[in-house]
């Protein structure tokens, strides 16, 4: 494998080996040590809960919007086009793409900000997603005893958002880049199927330079970032295609995210996380790992929780149940 890697991967590609993980391990003769963290986030129970998780559009009637795990693989295939037409490590960019969302909470964002104001109310201190998912993988699947990934996958999960740092690696920074991607096409896509969008509403402008499909659009960033890197090595959009990009993503905020069709059921969300969270403050739920502290506890059950298993708790601490 490392012969493999020596003679097809760019010389700024990120290597597999030596694994830096935090508890050694003994090597695999079949798999990279990045295709070893892919599996087992695929495997990670956290990994199995994204299908029920909003990415948008809460509870939507219909079968084909997206969701948090649709969402997740969206963004680890443009990745891996990405890092493979750079001659980057796929290994290694497929491993951080599907583990860089493991950490959202249900309902989406809005969940994310409940959470985040119940925390810093109660306990001063935030919730980030990107912060819980490293805790996922680092403490709490596998009962406690964490996934053992190795030291680039776990930045690259960190630091897939970006109010932190860049990422260490190329591959980690493609994530990055094709996460905005992925997330404003597809929303596009999903606005117009529930009606919340029509066609002739996006920015005609953006539109003409970008494309008129969510596919071309897709095709024209992968191939901006592609000339970008060969230009500059650099992973980033160019001026005039980001600009579009960052003008497309403005809209969808003043449009869909933060539109009012969009927010309807916001409020309902709210009071139910501030209910959970309080009867959490009341009955602590038993720790995930050893040593939690009564904040960690309460994050731990109500981040991990999916849309449906949430409202059915809350019903069941709501709704008279009968004797």
């Amino acid at each position: 494998m490392q012969a493999l890697e020596a003679a097809r991967l760019s010389p700024l590609a990120t290597r597999s080996y030596p694994a830096r993980r935090a508890i050694p391990e003994q090597d695999s003769p079949v798999r990279t040590p990045f295709q070893r963290d892919r599996d087992r986030i695929v495997h990670a129970k956290a990994f199995r809960r994204l299908k029920h998780k909003t990415q948008v559009f809460i509870s939507p009637e219909g079968d084909h919007y997206r969701t948090r795990l649709t969402h997740t693989l969206e963004t680890t295939g443009i990745a891996r086009t990405v890092a493979r037409a750079l001659a980057l490590n796929e290994d290694l960019t497929e491993a951080i793409g599907l583990g860089h969302d493991l950490g959202h909470p249900p309902f989406g964002h809005i969940g994310e900000e409940v959470l985040d104001q119940c925390l810093q109310e109660r306990f001063g201190r935030r919730f980030r997603h990107n912060h819980h998912s490293l805790r996922i993988v680092k403490l709490l699947e596998r009962d406690g005893a964490g996934l053992n990934l190795t030291e680039e996958v776990r930045d690259g999960i960190l630091r897939h958002t970006w109010s932190e740092p860049e990422p260490v690696t190329p591959e980690g920074r493609i994530v990055r880049l094709v996460d905005r991607i992925a997330y404003i096409n597809h929303d596009i896509d999903d606005a117009i199927r529930a009606g919340v969008l029509h066609a002739v509403d996006l920015p005609r402008a953006e539109i003409e330079l970008l494309g008129d499909t969510g596919s071309r659009r897709i095709d024209t960033l992968v191939r901006d970032v592609i000339e970008r890197f060969e230009a500059t090595g650099e992973i980033a959009q160019g001026a005039e295609v980001g600009e579009a990009m960052m003008n497309l993503r403005t809209f969808m905020f003043d449009n869909v995210y933060l539109a009012a069709s969009a927010k309807r059921e916001h409020p309902r969300i709210e009071r139910m996380i501030r209910i959970l969270f309080d009867q959490f403050v009341t009955e602590p739920p038993p720790p995930m790992t050893p040593g939690a502290s009564e904040d960690e506890r309460i994050v731990d059950w109500l981040a991990g929780m999916t849309d449906r298993y949430a409202i059915r708790v809350f019903s069941e601490l709501a709704v008279p149940q009968g004797f």
